[in-house]
């Protein structure tokens, strides 16, 4: 079997830092090739995943210069990837949406990965591609989408690359892209209001200044509420393995939220407002709360140090690791050469152990929260966000 894993070429894969999506696809690259699966990674060259890398743009280029200019290098990129295997490759597993068209054209199978949240206009271009395998992300995000042929396939880490750390310090840790749909002026609210210090880590991208100048930043007072910029794993392990839990206020319907799982990696718990996937990641009682309403959030946020550090990181060996996350991928792959060919194909996972192929869980609406700052700032463009 001979995978052609295309990602776009803006981030290293894996990330030094910010790259949810790109995290993702180093775990998979990764996972397959210890599988024996023959993978090539399309990316930037500054990428180390443990694959066959091809590239067309040598460096990394984040955040990107213009919206035009980033269509054209991606739509560059892409298309080169797409001719380079268009006769080697099995099966192109693309994770941009330029890859897209090129799947009208008779050649190898294609399966696409959606981590984008719904978008209209990109539902209405799926709908045009009945021959493309997507996967979405959740359970939540394929209820939001039309789509001919679709699977769920839940993420999965690394647990090697996670530290469990059974002894928290008296901290709250948020970690993502500081922007309002991702809730930091929330989880400052929690700080403020039980008296537990804040660490906030993540990225401010331009579009977002403002709301960081005007509702993190008057708060960051080094003690109370502390900002120290964006993190990568080394430090991600630090900031979120100490932490008595991770707070994750979000205000939209989050396709899938790899952070989370990250944190409960470390054996810390998460507390959550609902929204998207959230409930299907989080187990609550078990592995974090998820709180209808901000004063609910705030008053499990005093309980945060009931959990278990070790039963929580158990939660996600057996429902979010790598491996499990691979297994469903190439059973997926396998039934796609099926399909292609007529004829069964054996899929390695089966060999030692049952493949699940669909994830389980339920979908959220976004639950009652405080959204005036969200509605002071820009849509996200790639985001949007989802109001109950």
């Amino acid at each position: 079997m001979r995978i052609a894993l295309i990602a776009s070429p803006f981030i290293e894969v894996p990330p030094k830092r910010y790259g949810g999506t790109e995290l993702f696809i180093a775990h998979l690259a990764d996972g397959l090739t210890k599988r024996g699966i023959k993978v090539v990674l399309y990316a930037n060259g500054e990428s180390t995943a443990t694959c066959e890398l091809r590239y067309l743009y040598a460096r990394s280029e984040w955040p990107i210069r213009s919206e035009i200019y980033s269509s054209i290098k991606d739509l560059d990129h892409t298309s080169w990837a797409i001719h380079d295997c268009w006769h080697e490759a099995d099966i192109v597993h693309l994770n941009n949406v330029p890859g897209l068209a090129f799947a009208r054209f008779n050649g190898p199978r294609f399966a696409y990965t959606v981590h984008h949240p719904h978008d209209a206009g990109l539902s209405k271009f799926y709908s045009h591609l009945p021959n493309v395998q997507f996967v979405t992300i959740s359970d939540s995000q394929q209820q939001r989408e039309t789509l001919f042929r679709a699977r769920t396939i839940h993420h999965g880490v690394d647990m090697q690359a996670y530290r469990l750390e059974t002894h928290k310090q008296p901290y709250f840790c948020f970690l993502s892209r500081i922007a309002p749909i991702k809730g930091a002026h929330l989880a400052i609210e929690v700080a403020k209001q039980t008296g537990i210090p804040l660490k906030i880590a993540g990225e401010v991208q331009p579009i977002y200044r403002e709301y960081f100048d005007s509702c993190i930043k008057p708060h960051v007072d080094g003690k109370l509420i502390q900002f120290v910029g964006e993190a990568n794993l080394a430090e991600k392990n630090e900031l979120l393995g100490n932490a008595l839990a991770l707070l994750f206020p979000i205000q939209w319907n989050e396709p899938f939220g790899l952070v989370m799982i990250e944190a409960m990696a470390t054996g810390t718990p998460v507390l959550a407002l609902p929204g998207g996937s959230v409930r299907e990641v989080v187990a609550d009682g078990i592995s974090g709360y998820v709180c209808s309403t901000l004063p609910e959030l705030v008053k499990k946020a005093r309980q945060a140090d009931l959990f278990n550090p070790s039963l929580v990181r158990r939660y996600v060996e057996e429902k979010f690791s790598t491996e499990r996350m691979v297994d469903r991928y190439l059973a997926l792959y396998c039934q796609m050469m099926e399909d292609a060919r007529g004829k069964r194909v054996a899929s390695p996972a089966a060999k030692s152990k049952a493949v699940e192929l669909t994830a389980g869980g339920g979908a959220a609406g976004i639950g009652p929260a405080d959204d005036s700052h969200a509605e002071r700032f820009p849509a996200d463009p790639e985001e949007p966000r989802a109001i109950a």
